[in-house]
């Protein structure tokens, strides 16, 4: 321990002798810290930090798989739900949920809140227990029960003012009274961000076995293993569709991990592509310190010697000199995580509060990202001290003592590593800044993705219509034309229609098809995309008809067995025949209603912009299958779309006090929010490739200017025999320029291997784009040939007469 506070305080005296030298390393390897502490930060919260549920390891999804659709993750009827839980061995408690929009509407304005329905086991099973009041009992959660609710700690603090006294209270909850009789822990909000949650039961006991919605969560047994539990489902599945071959015919079963469904392959992989990027980042950054380190060992060559002289072995002075590139390592982390703490704002700033992050991913820079800082610091600076340290130690005794003498031998040998480091931060900052150039281009490809409609005019909101004298199909279709009717008499409002799907915004329903005169093996109809609408869709986004007509007043608000349909659906229905007059029916349509098609209307993107192809489309009236409660109003106006959101929302009041009104943004807002993971993975990854140039950059500067001072004897008499300023300026760069073309060799080489790795997360753009590759190659090899243009100016200068005398 006092050798060590002994090489400390000399490392310390050292590094403060050389400021310039410091400060630059330390920001080097900060830049490459602060970045890795960062995104770090984000892969604990996300993939790293168990799910806040007792246990979790031993929590499973069970889910519904039908193969002929290539469904593994699809969820289960209630009357399947209850099949599992009954016939499965491997698991102590199986509990299931479901999404479901909740209405407060007693006291202030109604708010929609993202709610739950929950089987009373669900919260016990995970370990979470109310921090006020207690959970639901099991005879809560059967048909015809009391009615009582959950509320979120958020909710209660936001609505009731954190009284303890709302444990007892009614409360109405979709416009009836409910019982509160808990609050639940802060900062839970499962599945994601829901603020209330009612028992499951009561709710969805009489609904269909092929109405297939509920997700499912079971616990393992001790000793029993996820294969082992999902064969069982499997196996439950398999009798179950022997026993009930209508609604279960080709479905499976399978379990799965809880990370699958919560978190998502494509997350994952976003996440970890960032992580190896901020590697590259560190990698470059150790790689440019190490080449400061061999240059500053150059010039304590002498020292070295002298201490070798006076008995200090080479593992005594590897160890010293450690000790400083550890030292610079540490000072670069402490600089690190106040940059950390600051990419992590700009991270949260970048995301819309309407896609909040799921409450069970939280990142913070707190003890573990610390732990992991110290740790990287560490490491860091020993990867890149070793190199150096050990290269200084070589030196030989008596040539390094002569005065006058330059170490040729290890010069030449620090020349060829400094050389290597140099096209190694070449080649990892293009496969950085080829990165960067992708998800840029993806950024500003789907900027300019074509929606098939005019987005500027347009106005959009959702009203949610709760409790049970909206039970009847009719009472929410009167409801839905009396609001249309206001607000299409509206100042400004050229036309309307509501609908559960707001075009770019989500919404709609996806189901097969049989056509008329057509059988199909059932299972095999062709599956379509189709929404209820009222009249004036198309009217309203402006997507003209190709052919046919649009419903009337009178079929677009009621049930009328009609339908308009998209031009890829007549292609791919009707791919030889007129599609008006054609007739086709769901699949699960009992009651073989057929709809006749009256019109074909151009293709336009209703899903995000980020889907690559927009699947065939139909378009029926309002009321078809019951209609929606969680309903979308689009607004097409003669001005600013904006403008009109006070009087929409006054009239809707007006027609009906009790609708909460939410998610109210102009088209071009719900546009711009379904791209905007693009935009955040451009601009970090733009990021990772500047902070990755600059680092190239300096060393490739580094390199010339320590190999133009080792040279000056040689230019100086290369100009006394006559070499003239071009001469050496070509000279000087073109060793610079040799360095960066061998590293955009292999950085190009590598890019191609790694860009395949994002390929699904790229937008429009190949992942060997070569307007891309070609584009930062060139731009790589141009900063290299500025960065040694400034110490080829220098050597332009030197002096024949002033190099011969020196040497």
């Amino acid at each position: 321990m006092e050798t060590l506070l002994t090489d400390l305080r000399f490392a310390a005296r050292t590094l403060r002798k050389s400021p310039s030298f410091t400060a630059l390393a330390v920001l080097c390897l900060a830049l490459g810290i602060g970045v890795n502490t960062t995104i770090f930060s984000v892969v604990n919260g996300a993939l790293l930090r168990p799910f806040p549920f007792e246990d979790p390891d031993r929590l499973v999804m069970l889910n519904g798989t039908y193969p002929k659709n290539g469904w593994d993750d699809a969820g289960l009827s209630y009357l399947d739900f209850r099949d599992w839980q009954a016939g499965s061995t491997s698991f102590t408690q199986v509990a299931g949920y479901d999404w479901r929009s909740l209405t407060i509407s007693d006291g202030d304005e109604p708010e929609r809140l993202a709610g739950g329905s929950v089987t009373w086991n669900l919260f016990p099973m995970l370990g979470i227990r109310p921090q006020l009041g207690r959970g639901f009992r099991a005879d809560e959660d059967q048909p015809g029960a009391e009615k009582v609710v959950l509320l979120s700690d958020e909710l209660w603090g936001r609505r009731f003012n954190r009284d303890p006294a709302v444990v007892g209270r009614s409360i109405r909850v979709n416009d009836e009274p409910r019982t509160v009789v808990g609050v639940m822990p802060p900062r839970f909000k499962f599945p994601e961000n829901n603020e209330l949650w009612v028992p499951l039961t009561p709710l969805m006991h009489a609904t269909p076995r092929n109405a297939r919605g509920i997700s499912v969560i079971g616990r393992l047994k001790p000793g029993v293993t996820l294969e082992q539990a999902s064969a069982e489902a499997a196996a439950i599945a398999k009798r179950l569709e022997a026993q009930h071959p209508v609604e279960n015919r080709g479905w499976g079963g399978r379990a799965a991990d809880l990370r699958e469904r919560f978190i998502g392959d494509e997350t994952s992989l976003v996440i970890l592509t960032m992580m190896g990027a901020v590697s590259f980042v560190l990698l470059i950054a150790c790689a440019n310190v190490a080449n400061l380190m061999l240059a500053r060992a150059t010039a304590r060559h002498r020292e070295i010697a002298v201490r070798a002289a006076l008995g200090a072995g080479r593992a005594r002075i590897v160890r010293q000199l450690l000790t400083e590139s550890v030292l610079v390592a540490l000072m670069a982390g402490a600089v690190g995580v106040p940059l950390a703490y600051v990419g992590l704002k700009l991270i949260d700033a970048s995301i819309p509060p309407e896609d909040a992050l799921p409450y069970y991913i939280h990142w913070a820079v707190d003890g573990q990202t610390l732990a992991y800082t110290l740790a990287v610091s560490l490491l860091t600076g020993v990867v890149f001290g070793l190199a150096p340290a050990l290269q200084a130690s070589k030196s030989n005794l008596q040539e390094a003592l002569k005065e006058g003498s330059r170490g040729s031998g290890a010069g030449a040998r620090r020349s060829r590593l400094r050389s290597t480091l140099v096209v190694a931060e070449v080649a990892l900052s293009l496969m950085l800044l080829v990165g960067a150039s992708l998800f840029v281009r993806s950024f500003m490809n789907i900027q300019g993705a074509k929606a098939g409609f005019d987005t500027a005019p347009l106005m959009t909101l959702r009203f949610y219509l709760p409790g049970d004298r909206y039970d009847s199909t009719s009472a929410k279709t009167q409801r839905v034309e009396d609001i249309l009717r206001r607000v299409e008499a509206l100042p400004g409002v050229q036309a309307a229609f509501a609908s559960n799907l707001i075009p770019l915004g989500g919404g709609g329903n996806g189901g097969n098809v049989v056509v008329e005169g057509r059988p199909v093996e059932a299972g095999d109809e062709p599956k379509i995309f189709w929404a209820g609408v009222t009249p004036h869709l198309f009217q309203t986004i402006g997507v003209p008809l190709v052919s046919g007509r649009t419903f009337t007043d009178a079929e677009g608000f009621d049930s009328s067995r009609v339908a308009v349909v998209s031009e890829a659906l007549a292609n791919k229905l009707w791919p030889k025949a007129n599609p008006l007059g054609q007739r086709f029916r769901f699949a699960d349509d009992t009651s073989n209603h057929w709809l006749t098609v009256i019109g074909v209307a151009r293709d336009f993107q209703y899903a995000q912009l980020d889907d690559r192809e927009v699947d065939p489309a139909a378009y029926l009236p309002y009321p078809y299958h019951g209609a929606a409660r969680n309903t979308g109003l689009t607004i097409r106006t003669a001005g600013d779309p904006a403008a009109v959101t006070a009087a929409v929302r006054r009239e809707i009041r007006a027609s009906d006090p009790a609708l909460p009104v939410f998610e109210a943004a102009t088209m071009n807002k719900v546009r711009e929010t379904s791209y905007w993971q693009y935009g955040l993975f451009g601009w970090m990854f733009s990021v990772f490739g500047g902070i990755a140039l600059f680092l190239a950059a300096i060393g490739v500067y580094g390199v010339i200017a320590y190999g133009v001072s080792q040279r000056t004897h040689e230019i100086g008499v290369r100009v006394a025999l006559g070499a003239r300023g071009r001469d050496v300026l070509r000279l000087v760069v073109g060793q610079g320029v040799a360095l960066a073309l061998v590293g955009v060799a292999v950085g190009v080489l590598g890019a191609f291997g790694v860009t395949r790795l994002i390929a699904s997360i790229l937008f429009d753009v190949s992942p060997s784009d070569p307007l891309s590759f070609a584009g930062v190659a060139v731009f790589l090899t141009a900063v290299a040939v500025v960065a040694s243009y400034v110490p080829a100016r220098r050597a332009m200068g030197v002096d024949p007469i002033v190099a011969l005398r020196s040497e």
